[in-house]
């Protein structure tokens, strides 16, 4: 069965074997979690994403950690948050599909996961934390033997309760 767990700190710090990036689709790093990640993995994380060539919204590509405890780092982008009516709310939730495809298929057995999108790219916290609770409980749910532990690192307090409010609801509609 997998753990689902919310914590508040520092996503470059944890000790799993995949953290997400909160990307833009260059991969070429930038700011909040996109930067600290690529500060802390050191330059041949830049080196790696350039061979890359980008990411469209709503995809992930993966690469080694580096420097980070993590031994994969899976660049996921996220949608600029555009009010709502550009297939935002679909580009998040395939963002997080795709991954956990790719960690699964590299045989990623904890994860944790940035709040996408919440940053400069303005997506509503209670929102994407929805997306991002029922996206992943869905995806456990279809492959259970997947992953022990799924991580939602937050930054700030809004964040851990939004994903904390988003877990609780997941958590009645499936006792329903």
């Amino acid at each position: 069965m997998t753990r689902l767990e919310i914590c508040k700190g520092d996503i470059t710090k944890l000790e799993v074997d995949a953290i997400v990036n909160a990307a833009n689709e260059s991969l070429l790093g930038g700011g909040g979690v996109d930067g600290a990640i690529h500060r802390a993995a050191g330059p041949q994380l830049l080196e790696e994403t350039r061979t890359l060539g980008g990411c469209p919204t709503g995809e992930a590509r993966i690469t080694s950690g580096y420097r980070l405890p993590a031994k994969w780092v899976i660049h996921a982008v996220g949608p600029v948050w555009r009010g709502g009516e550009a297939n935002e709310e679909a580009l998040l939730a395939s963002a997080y599909r795709h991954a956990l495809t790719l960690a699964a298929e590299h045989g990623v057995r904890s994860i944790a996961f940035p709040a996408i999108s919440t940053g400069v790219y303005g997506f509503p916290k209670e929102r994407a934390a929805r997306i991002a609770v029922d996206t992943v409980r869905a995806f456990v749910e279809s492959h259970p033997h997947a992953f022990d532990r799924v991580i939602f690192c937050c930054f700030d307090e809004a964040c851990v309760r939004a994903h904390e409010r988003a877990l609780r609801q997941a958590a009645r509609e499936s006792e329903s």
